[in-house]
């Protein structure tokens, strides 16, 4: 299992277009990926449970990976997150 966490820096937040891009990234990967944040927590692979965590401008959101390639897709979701939000 891989853990990171990320701080949203985007003013809007996880909005809609940042989080259908997120959903397609993850979707990539075989493991389970999942977001975390003070509301609860979403799988990564479905736009409308990362929605559901309505995650504003300064949260943190903690990312985990868990199955084949865990350790990729970490990189490559929190390259990701970095870049986009």
């Amino acid at each position: 299992m891989q853990s990171f966490t990320h701080v949203i820096q985007d003013p809007m937040g996880l909005h809609a277009r940042p989080a259908g891009m997120l959903a397609k990234a993850a979707i990539a990967w075989p493991c389970s990926i999942t977001v975390t944040t003070s509301a609860g927590t979403g799988d990564a692979k479905r736009l409308m449970s990362i929605m559901r965590l309505a995650a504003k401008a300064g949260n943190e959101l903690t990312v985990t990976c868990d199955g084949d390639r865990e350790e990729e897709a970490a990189a490559a979701i929190k390259a990701f997150l970095k870049e986009n939000l």
